[in-house]
C-alpha cells in the first residue's frame, strides 16, 4: 500500500499532505468544508486563518522565527505560501489570508499525488496509515470517535478572534503609522489614548455584554488567546501592560508617549483591512461596535468582521501520543495540529510537517524521527511527550522548550540568537544524516 489518509485540510493537514506528496506517496486529503462549516471558518479553502493573520515574529532571536526557518529548510508548503503572500508587519510575519489560503489550496488540488475528498469524516479508518489533523474545531462525531480510540476524554477551551475594520473608515488625524522604537517600517496603525480616554474605555469594556457560548464551562480560555474583556476584568491596568502597552511609541501630535495605544495590523496586501491587535473578543456584535468605537480614531470604524469565540478541542497528548506524533496504542494513526496541544499557526503547521515525515517513514518500514532537542522542531515535539499528564495545556514554541546553551550569556537577545544558530547547524547535519536533505532539494 502506498496511500495515506489525512483528515482535515487546515494548516497541519495541508502541510502533512504536502510532505507526503513530495515523497511520492498517494494522499487522500479529507475536508468537510465548505459542505459542513464551523463557527469560525468563512470559506472552503485549505489552511484558512480563522483568528489573526500573523504568524508572529520573523527574526531568529525569537523562537517562532527559528521554527519558521527550520520549516523552510524542510520544504514547508505553509512557509512557501506565507513568504509569497506576506504583508508588511514590522518584525513579524503576517500574510494576506485570502491569497495565502488560495495558494495552498491550489497547490494541493493540482498535485498529482493528492486526491481531495470534500466530505465529513465521522470515524477514523482502522486500516492503513492515517493522520488526524481535524483541528481545534473537530466535529462532534469525530471527537466522539477519537475519545473512543484513545480511551481519553478530549479537553476543551475557548478561543477567540479579533475584529477587522476597514482602513478608509479610520480617522487618520488621530491615528498614526509607526513601529515601536522606530524599528523597521511603520507597519502598524496606532490609536493613542490619554489616561481619561483609557479609563472610560476600560469601564465600558468590563460592563459590556458578552455573547452566550453554549455547551462549555465559563472562563475556559487559553491564556495566549485571551478575550480583551477577560483581560480587562483582571484589573484596570492589565491591558496597558499588555496589548495596549505604549512603550517605545511616540504620538507625533504631542511628541510624547501616550498613556496607552491600540495597534492595528494590515490584514491584506493592499492594507485596506486592519485587525485590532490583541482584541480577541466574544462581546456581542452590537457591543463591539459601541465599545471599540470609543477608541480614538475608530469613532466611525466600519467592521469587515466582528470578533468571535469558538470551541477548541485537544488531546491529553503526554498520555496518548509519542514524540513522533503516533498514538501509543495505535502506532499507525498519527495526530497533528492544535488537536495535539500545540498552540499557534506555525506550531500547528510544524506538527503537520513532522507527522507527514514520520507517516511516510512508518509506511516505508523506516524508523520514525524525533528531531534533536536543540532544534525548535525537537523542542515542540518533546513538549507533547514530556509534559505532565495532569492539567496539560497548549503551548506556543519558546526557547524554554529547546535545550539550553552550556555557556552563560547576559544579553537575552544574543543568547536566543546563539540558540538559533546552533539549532540551524544541528538541523542541517540531521537532515543530511537522515536523507531528508535530498527531498528538500528536490532530488528524491
Amino acid at each position: 500500500m502506498n496511500e495515506i489518509t489525512v483528515i482535515g485540510a487546515g494548516l497541519a493537514g495541508s502541510e502533512a499532505a504536502w510532505q507526503l506528496a513530495c515523497r511520492d506517496v498517494e494522499v487522500t486529503l479529507c475536508e468537510m468544508r465548505p459542505g459542513i462549516s464551523t463557527p469560525a471558518h468563512v470559506s472552503g479553502d485549505f489552511a484558512e486563518l480563522v483568528c489573526s493573520n500573523s504568524l508572529r515574529a520573523a527574526g531568529l532571536e525569537n523562537a517562532a522565527g527559528l521554527l519558521k526557518e527550520e520549516m523552510r529548510r524542510l520544504n514547508s508548503l505553509i512557509m512557501l505560501a506565507a513568504d509569497k503572500h506576506a504583508v508588511p508587519a514590522g518584525g513579524a510575519t503576517a500574510v494576506d489570508r485570502k491569497f495565502f489560503s488560495t495558494e495552498i489550496t491550489e497547490r494541493l488540488e493540482n498535485h498529482p499525488k493528492v486526491k481531495i475528498k470534500r466530505e465529513e469524516i465521522t470515524a477514523i479508518p482502522r486500516k492503513g496509515v492515517v493522520i488526524v489533523a481535524s483541528g481545534p474545531l473537530t466535529s462532534a462525531s469525530l471527537a466522539e470517535d477519537i475519545m473512543d480510540l484513545t480511551g481519553e476524554k478530549a479537553l476543551s477551551f475557548f478561543d477567540a478572534a479579533a475584529p477587522i475594520v476597514e482602513l478608509d473608515s479610520v480617522d487618520l488625524t488621530k491615528a498614526f503609522w509607526a513601529s515601536r522604537y522606530d524599528k523597521g517600517e511603520a507597519d502598524y496603525l496606532n490609536c493613542p489614548m490619554n489616561e481619561q480616554e483609557y479609563n472610560h474605555f476600560y469601564q465600558e469594556l468590563i460592563k459590556a455584554e458578552t455573547a452566550e457560548v453554549k455547551g462549555f464551562e465559563k472562563n475556559m480560555v487559553f491564556e495566549g488567546c485571551m478575550p480583551i474583556e477577560v483581560m480587562a476584568g483582571r484589573g484596570p491596568m492589565t491591558m496597558a501592560f499588555g496589548p495596549l502597552k505604549p512603550v517605545g511609541m511616540v504620538d507625533p501630535r504631542t511628541g510624547k508617549q501616550p498613556f496607552a495605544v491600540v495597534q492595528l495590523r494590515k490584514e491584506n496586501l493592499e492594507g485596506s483591512l486592519l485587525n485590532l491587535v490583541g482584541f480577541q473578543t466574544h462581546l456581542k456584535w452590537g457591543e463591539q461596535k459601541r465599545v471599540f468605537r470609543m477608541i480614538p480614531g475608530l469613532e466611525n470604524a466600519e467592521f469587515a468582521r466582528y470578533g468571535v469565540m469558538h470551541r477548541n478541542t485537544f488531546l491529553n497528548s503526554p498520555k496518548v501520543l509519542q514524540a513522533d506524533f503516533r498514538l501509543r496504542n495505535k502506532p499507525e494513526i498519527f495526530f497533528a495540529g492544535q488537536i495535539t496541544g500545540v498552540e499557534g499557526y506555525v506550531e500547528s503547521a510544524a506538527s503537520g510537517l513532522l507527522a507527514g515525515i514520520n507517516a511516510f517513514r512508518f509506511l516505508r518500514g523506516l524508523e520514525t524521527l524525533v528531531f534533536p532537542p536543540e532544534t525548535a522542531l525537537g523542542g515542540l515535539a518533546g513538549h507533547l511527550e514530556r509534559s505532565p499528564t495532569v492539567d496539560f495545556q497548549p503551548m506556543n514554541i519558546n526557547f524554554g522548550l529547546i535545550s539550553q546553551l552550556k555557556e552563560r550569556t547576559r544579553n537575552k537577545r544574543e543568547k536566543n540568537k546563539r540558540i538559533s544558530e546552533r539549532a540551524l547547524g544541528i538541523l542541517e547535519e540531521y537532515l543530511c544524516n537522515n536523507h531528508l536533505k535530498e527531498i528538500h532539494d528536490g532530488r528524491a
